[in-house]
């Protein structure tokens, strides 16, 4: 009896192997049976404007949110509300900006070269914001050819040659007011990307510290191609091109390359085109648009716009978070940039009295406010006197708008610096700087400088989270 209740077991156990074995056939069968989908390029076939888009793949938006990095609902509203939005026929999202309507400004760029040059040498081509960072932003003034990226399909050109920027009817030659240009241009991106750990430059870096070539290339950047030829520019009639979400790419990374700015699309003055600059960066670095909900771009209030809107007529253009009246984009600009490959710098000043920065009357001492909860603290010993004490904001194109506070040797505060801010004209802000003169007494002070805000960030000015970047201290 025992032998054969084992019999019935292995023959039980045999049958059940056999079952299992008929499930996977029938398995099988009813997988082959499932229709393959559709590729999205078949879908698709070319690129589309976003609502277009749309009612082809909106079955697809979960592939397309994994392929682009964007939540499927914030995916959807882009392709449904932005116009300017565009997927190409992989699917993936890319912005076409509109023209500027205004192509200059009324301030001129600032003199700063002093001879013309052959080529593109010399210190306005020199330029680096950071050296040393492992992330930079190429700003290319000096022609590119673009071959073999997504900006050579669906029927443009397999090689394109931009020819370098040019003013003066001489391409190749640099006068000194377009190597003016580029240094306005550079200093204006510099001062909006000073909060991250990245090198903004003019100076062309190997093809390996733009490109990444897979998960452990930790060296990587873009390149912000300053266009004036009509390439392009004269199909979509826009202002720049963009991809999104691209800047940290670990597999096709150079196929999303470079981010354009059309001189034809937002003219040829510094102002114009590093809004586009930093602007289309923003774009690679996984931002969209900061608009409403009728309007794509919201072209700010006060002296303020966000650089994901449009700021030409702004004279102060700082990174948002949607803290405006009907901003329909609540994205933390800061916390995206740091998920697709920019951090924050670390920071370069103490923060107290006990591990405050050493001063030097009549000596300048650089920072950079990157942390909204950042504060910097300087300290230095003084004879009895009267004494400017200054913290002022970058020259051109400045983000951060500063509060200074002088103290005494015990950490209290004899006197507050803050003024009101504003605009002279779309590219010059005034109010971001602040300093005061007093009389002191023989003995150690400290200088305090804080990030503030301007009057209500709904409708007449901004909060603290979009004010930082460089600025320098100075006693005198």
């Amino acid at each position: 009896m025992h032998t054969r209740i084992r019999r019935t077991g292995a023959l039980a156990g045999a049958g059940a192997v056999i079952f299992g074995a008929l499930a996977v056939v029938a398995g099988n069968q009813a997988d082959a049976q499932q229709p393959v989908p559709t590729p999205i390029d078949q879908l698709l076939g070319q690129e589309l404007q976003g609502k277009s888009a749309l009612g082809r793949v909106q079955s697809r938006l979960a592939e397309l949110s994994e392929r682009n990095g964007i939540p499927a609902a914030k995916l959807q509203q882009i392709l449904a509300t932005d116009e300017t939005s565009w997927l190409d026929k992989d699917g993936k999202l890319f912005y076409r900006e509109p023209v500027s309507g205004t192509k200059q400004v009324a301030a001129p760029s600032p003199r700063w070269a002093k001879d013309a040059v052959a080529a593109a040498t010399g210190p306005a081509f020199e330029l680096h914001s950071k050296p040393g960072s492992n992330r930079v932003i190429y700003l290319d003034f000096t022609g590119h050819t673009i071959t073999g990226t997504a900006w050579n399909t669906n029927g443009k050109p397999a090689t394109v040659n931009v020819t370098p920027y040019d003013t003066n009817g001489n391409p190749s030659t640099w006068s000194t007011a377009e190597q003016d240009v580029v240094r306005d241009v550079w200093a204006r991106v510099a001062e909006d990307y000073a909060p991250f750990d990245v090198d903004v430059t003019t100076q062309e870096p190997a093809a390996a510290a733009i490109t990444r070539s897979g998960a452990s290339d930790q060296q990587y950047g873009t390149r912000v191609l300053i266009d004036p030829t009509t390439w392009y520019q004269s199909g979509c009639g826009c202002g720049g091109v963009a991809y999104v979400g691209v800047y940290d790419n670990t597999s096709n990374h150079s196929y999303y390359q470079p981010a354009l700015v059309f001189t034809k699309g937002v003219g040829t003055g510094a102002k114009n085109i590093a809004e586009a600059a930093s602007h289309e960066a923003g774009h690679n670095i996984g931002l969209s648009h900061d608009g409403t909900g009728s309007v794509g771009y919201y072209q700010g209030h006060g002296a303020w716009a966000p650089i994901m809107g449009v700021g030409y007529s702004k004279a102060i253009s700082q990174w948002s978070k949607g803290e405006y009246s009907g901003a329909n984009n609540k994205e933390d600009d800061f916390a995206v940039a740091g998920q697709n490959g920019l951090t924050l710098r670390a920071d370069e000043h103490g923060n107290t009295t006990s591990n405050a920065t050493a001063l030097s009357l009549g000596t300048s001492v650089s920072g950079v406010y990157a942390s909204d909860s950042d504060v910097d603290m300087f300290r230095i010993d003084l004879s009895a006197g009267t004494f400017t004490f200054a913290a002022n904001a970058a020259l051109s194109g400045a983000d951060l708008d500063i509060k200074l506070q002088l103290l005494n040797s015990a950490g209290t505060v004899l006197a507050t610096a803050d003024p009101a801010a504003g605009q002279s004209n779309s590219a010059t802000p005034t109010g971001l700087s602040a300093s005061l003169s007093r009389q002191v007494t023989a003995g150690r002070y400290y200088l305090r400088v804080e990030n503030t805000g301007y009057g209500n960030p709904l409708n007449t000015g901004y909060s603290t989270y979009g004010s930082r970047g460089g600025y320098t201290v100075r006693v005198s």
